[in-house]
């Protein structure tokens, strides 16, 4: 479903973000993207949705990322940004979350059906027709979740979608993303996030894959991830009062 071939990109004149990078995700993988902070997480994103070009060969279900490509791209994976603010645009929740289904032809029932049902899922009902500048910066990151899975792409991405949720929330998203079908890649420093919905796990570092395997090896991998700038997930570190 992603595949990333000699991949590399770098802003302006700068040091490579991402240098000669080359993976493939199967579908219904759920892939769990870690690494510090300038590891190059979110510039891959940006790379598989065309919004940054670089140079190598990236293919989303067979389809080289391209200008013309673009449409039929961006119609198969949904992503959930960083920050809900430059995701939604809408008055209402509803409106962000009826404007991608509809713009791709889907009729006015069939949305509603969607809306609802995954509205319910998340537990967010009553957020429905609430103002986006009057809900909290948690509902927020959960409606824009909601916009995304209206959609029902077959791709997935998520960049750092546990930020700013309550822990109710965030065990919410959890349940969610392990139910879903999609193949799916999630950027996140919340390491512990990552290894309750993720089977496999891509260490970057420095724009260059670190490991590519199991996420309960690599997450419990304490030298790895400490030669890596990171540390183990809070659930593995044995605190005790």
């Amino acid at each position: 479903m992603i595949e990333f071939q000699n991949v590399s990109f770098s802003y302006g004149e700068g040091k490579p973000v991402v240098e000669h990078l080359s993976f493939s995700i199967q579908e219904g993988e759920t892939v769990g993207l870690i690494g510090a902070n300038g590891a190059g997480k979110s510039t891959i994103m940006k790379l598989l949705l065309g919004l940054l070009s670089g140079s190598g060969d990236i293919l989303v279900d067979g389809l080289p990322v391209s200008k013309q490509n673009l449409p039929a791209i961006r119609k198969k994976v949904g992503f959930v940004l960083q920050d809900s603010d430059n995701q939604m645009f809408m008055p209402t929740v509803y409106e962000d979350m009826i404007f991608g289904p509809r713009n791709y032809g889907l009729s006015r029932e069939e949305t509603e059906k969607r809306v609802d049902s995954v509205l319910q899922t998340l537990g967010l009902t009553e957020l429905k027709h609430r103002y986006n500048h009057k809900i909290s910066g948690g509902e927020k990151r959960m409606a824009a979740i909601a916009t995304i899975l209206a959609m029902e792409p077959a791709i997935i991405l998520m960049d750092e979608p546990s930020t700013a949720l309550d822990p109710v929330n965030r065990r919410t998203v959890i349940n969610t993303i392990r139910s879903l079908p999609q193949t799916k890649l999630i950027a996140s420093h919340d390491l512990d996030m990552i290894l309750d919905t993720c089977q496999r796990v891509i260490l970057l570092s420095h724009g260059a894959i670190a490991a590519d395997g199991d996420a309960e090896v690599i997450l419990r991998d304490k030298a790895l991830l400490e030669a890596n700038r990171m540390e183990l997930p809070f659930c593995l570190q044995g605190w005790h009062r």
